[in-house]
């Protein structure tokens, strides 16, 4: 029994994995959008283009895994859409936090403008999804019918 379910959460960590990929997609994409249009080295306007990327990943995630990755789980109720939106804004500050962080980091050692940001926002990306997933796996969508 303890196989199965160590298989399970590989492959539910797989799920989440794919998704991410088009989250990262989208999250990179609007990104790059924003800083080719209005084009800024203020940190207001930075975090204001790194949340508005990362909140439509995070709807893009919020729809494909509560019908894929946590469907079985998933009920649609008030208590996952808040608990949902309470880790994303978490994810969020962890992202920012991240983002600003390495940004910083990276202009120290004067790395290119287009290089510092995506190299950021990797970073912001990686560290935000990986809290992201724990979350949403055990108090968002945690499997009540288990216990």
């Amino acid at each position: 029994m303890r196989e199965k379910k160590r298989k399970s959460d590989r492959f539910q960590f797989f799920q989440f994995s794919i998704i991410g990929v088009s989250n990262a997609l989208i999250d990179i994409a609007v990104l790059n959008v924003l800083l080719l249009l209005f084009h800024t080295e203020k940190t207001a306007l930075l975090i204001v283009y790194n949340s508005i990327s990362y909140s439509l990943a995070i709807l893009n995630s919020y729809i494909w895994n509560a019908s894929i990755t946590f469907k079985r789980a998933s009920k649609g109720d008030s208590y996952q859409r808040f608990a949902f939106f309470i880790q994303a804004l978490i994810s969020l500050g962890i992202s920012n936090l991240v983002f600003l962080g390495a940004n910083s980091l990276f202009a120290i050692i004067e790395i290119p403008n287009w290089w510092r940001y995506n190299l950021s926002k990797g970073l912001a990306m990686g560290l935000s999804s990986l809290a992201s997933f724990f979350m949403i796996k055990y108090f968002v969508f945690r499997d009540f019918r288990k216990k």
